[in-house]
């Protein structure tokens, strides 16, 4: 067995021209493991050894084996050619695979085929039934067909699979939930990887693929065939090609999943009260059902209060009806509820009226406790008068946490899952998530390239912000004036200059310092100097030009990333050794010799800084930022006409401006990272870490029916 595995092994063909004859070998291997044996066990099946030797003698004629690697002959066209890939599969009940071949239509009508790529599988031990095989087959096809769409660079117009199977191409054709769990996953990834209708029938007399089921030597695999020159038909017309057989055969049911019924029919005991549905707010609906139950009698004068209450407790039983069918027929005929009943742990009993479910529960002999305390009324989740009542509770209460209306509405209530449930609501109430919500900030991106260029002189990517304002002594009025024309002149010069010096400015969206990252944590560190040094007295601009100055210098002696702790370590690189060559800026400048007038003194010491800075740069201070330090997850990104608010930490929660998204702008990683909102006509470019997006306003009526029909 190892000498076997070690002389098929040694064949390599990785695009599998020789697929017919290696097969061969695999099923040989397959029969030679039907029993349990060791690697070196001489004691092999006689017939298997003699069919072994026979295909090994064959190798001799493996030299002449020859695969012309062009797809087109040199004196094809290329500038105006019909590319076609063509697939076909096969299967017997010992092997089964596929082969690829591309038709090329030149310019000229004239056709050339040529051999692309081959796979095989030996069939499984497990009896299969021929069906089964084939439809494996096609699957080895269809991942064929896939790869080399990814794969091949060339043009390819159309893609073709064959297979001389009419049961798997009435599979194809079908859904694959229809049919049991080997047919079904397999019909469901051939129908992700290719297109139905890209399937067709080919008989096996001109399946080229049949070659590998039935196994062919080397030596006719060397001379001219269809294995290695296509199928003939290929290079006929359309109206050649084979077509589907017209059998008239039903279809197979054995692969068909068995077919089960599973329904429940709910209906409305009150068919005619189609206004309650259509209420929005829970006082509505009492004020409609109030209308339903004494219409006649109260238009004489308004309803009474025992009028509201026997409507609140008609909204009560519609909607245990509707929900608790089974459990509710139960207990009127004085039975327990079924053990798979939701409200089993409750222990549910009726109240005295017979008509409306209470929790039962344990706090009977609880003093002090009101009846409604102690035995809540039940209700579900889900339906739509319960979400009303929700949101009633929400908003006479100032919309507050989940909690505190949870808390409100358990003295009175029993709702299924209900922390869950007023969360859910919550969620889409306009004015909860108007007072509570926060931005969703999109995941960290990348480095910007200005923070990844190593070894660029200082000055490379520079950042600029605007902060103060600074309030300046100036006694003479005329200075004012002059100053004035001097600022005014001076706002048009920037732009232009910077454009001269091909200098390009990128811009951040106002209100997002987290665009700008380190260089504008260091202007932080700046603004904090002058905060902490001028505060906000008026100070004369002499004054301020030279706190200016020493807070530059503070801020310029500031060690650039790792300071190590080793004494025999440099001193750490600072800005100022990088822009002066020294380590203060008020220390005298160095005086070299004539001999040195050239700087080379100067240029060799800023080297060696600049190397040491890089060095130290990249060993301790680069891995350092892989780690993203918060937004480590990516929610949905905002969408254009979403509802949000713009917020303005100088004004209260209540007076931020509301508007709608206009335009989102994607960076490169595909995250929405800004967007243009409009409010009250005019247009503000915003991050989005800025942006509180608002739930939609609903609908008058509620989404879905409170009584579903299956």
């Amino acid at each position: 067995m190892r000498n076997i595995y070690k002389v098929l092994a040694s064949q390599y063909d990785p695009l599998g021209f020789i697929l017919p004859y290696t097969t061969r070998a695999k099923v040989l291997v397959q029969r030679l493991w039907d029993k349990r044996r060791d690697w070196d066990d001489p004691l092999l099946p006689l017939d298997l050894l003699q069919a072994w030797n026979s295909w090994e003698e064959e190798l001799q004629s493996l030299p002449s084996i020859n695969l012309p690697r062009c797809y087109e002959p040199k004196q094809v066209d290329l500038s105006n050619v019909i590319r076609e890939v063509h697939v076909f599969c096969d299967a017997s009940e010992k092997a089964y695979g596929s082969v690829a071949y591309m038709r090329t239509e030149d310019s000229n009508g004239k056709l050339h085929l040529s051999f692309i790529m081959a796979r095989s599988r030996v069939a499984p031990k497990q009896l299969h039934s021929m069906p089964r095989l084939e439809l494996c087959a096609a699957v080895t096809g269809a991942q064929l067909a896939k790869l080399l769409e990814k794969e091949l660079t060339l043009k390819i117009d159309k893609t073709t699979l064959w297979t001389d199977s009419t049961t798997v191409l009435t599979w194809l054709q079908s859904e694959s939930c229809r049919f049991k769990v080997f047919v079904g996953t397999r019909v469901a990834e051939i129908q992700e990887l290719t297109n139905c209708q890209a399937w067709r029938y080919v008989d096996s007399a001109r399946n080229p693929a049949d070659d590998i089921t039935r196994g062919k030597t080397l030596q006719d695999l060397a001379k001219p065939n269809r294995w290695s020159q296509g199928p003939p038909f290929l290079l006929q017309d359309l109206e050649q090609w084979p077509v589907m057989p017209h059998t008239g055969t039903e279809e197979d049911t054995a692969e068909l999943r068995k077919s089960a019924f599973c329904g429940h029919t709910s209906v409305s005991p009150n068919p005619q009260g189609s206004d309650e549905i259509q209420c929005t707010t829970w006082k509505e609906l009492l004020e409609v059902t109030t209308r339903e139950l004494h219409g006649a009698a109260s238009q004489g004068g308004d309803p009474k209060a025992e009028d509201y209450r026997e409507a609140e407790a008609h909204i009560f039983r519609r909607i245990q009806q509707e929900c608790f069918p089974d459990e509710l027929r139960l207990l009127k005929a004085g039975k327990a509820v079924g053990t798979s009943s939701r409200l089993l742990t409750l222990a549910p009993e009726l109240d005295d009226t017979g008509e409306l479910i209470r929790v039962g529960g344990r706090l009977r002999r609880a003093e002090n406790l009101d009846y409604a305390t102690a035995h809540p009324i039940v209700l579900d989740p889900t339906h739509h008068f319960t979400r009303l009542l929700i949101k009633d509770y929400d908003s006479r209460l100032c919309h507050p946490g989940p909690e505190r209306v949870f808390a409100e509405m358990r003295r009175t209530f029993w709702i299924l899952r209900g922390r869950e449930a007023i969360r859910r609501f919550q969620h889409s109430c306009t004015d909860c998530r108007r007072w509570k919500s926060r931005p969703v900030v999109p995941k960290m991106a990348d480095l910007p390239a200005a923070r990844q260029r190593l070894c660029k002189p200082v000055f490379y990517s520079t950042g600029t912000d605007c902060f103060g304002p600074f309030q300046v002594k100036n006694e003479l009025p005329w200075r004012r004036k002059r100053a004035a024309r001097s600022i005014q002149g001076f706002i048009p010069r920037p732009a232009g200059t910077a454009c001269r010096a091909k200098v390009s400015f990128h811009f951040n969206p106002p209100a997002s310092p987290h665009f700008g990252g380190v260089w504008e944590r260091e202007i932080r560190s700046v603004k904090t100097a002058l905060y902490t040094t001028v505060g906000a007295q008026p100070v004369a601009e002499e004054v301020l030009r030279t706190v200016f100055i020493e807070v530059e210098g503070i801020l310029n002696s500031k060690p650039l990333g790792y300071v190590s702790s080793d004494v025999t370590d440099l001193d750490p690189v600072t800005p100022n050794l990088l822009l002066m060559g020294r380590l203060d800026g008020s220390l005298p400048q160095v005086v070299y010799p004539e001999s040195e007038i050239l700087c080379k003194r100067q240029w060799r010491h800023s080297q060696v800084l600049s190397d040491h800075f890089w060095s130290s740069y990249i060993r301790h201070y680069l891995p350092s930022l892989q780690v993203r330090q918060k937004w480590h997850t990516s929610p949905a990104d905002l969408k254009e006409n979403v509802v949000v608010m713009l917020v303005d930490p100088q004004l209260p929660r209540a007076l931020w401006p509301i508007g709608r998204v206009l335009k989102v702008h994607t960076s490169a990683d595909g995250h929405v990272r800004s967007a243009e909102v409009e409010i009250k006509g005019k247009t503000y470019t915003r991050p989005v870490a800025r942006l509180v997006a608002l739930p939609a306003i609903p609908d008058s009526g509620p989404t879905t029916d409170p009584v579903q029909k299956v």
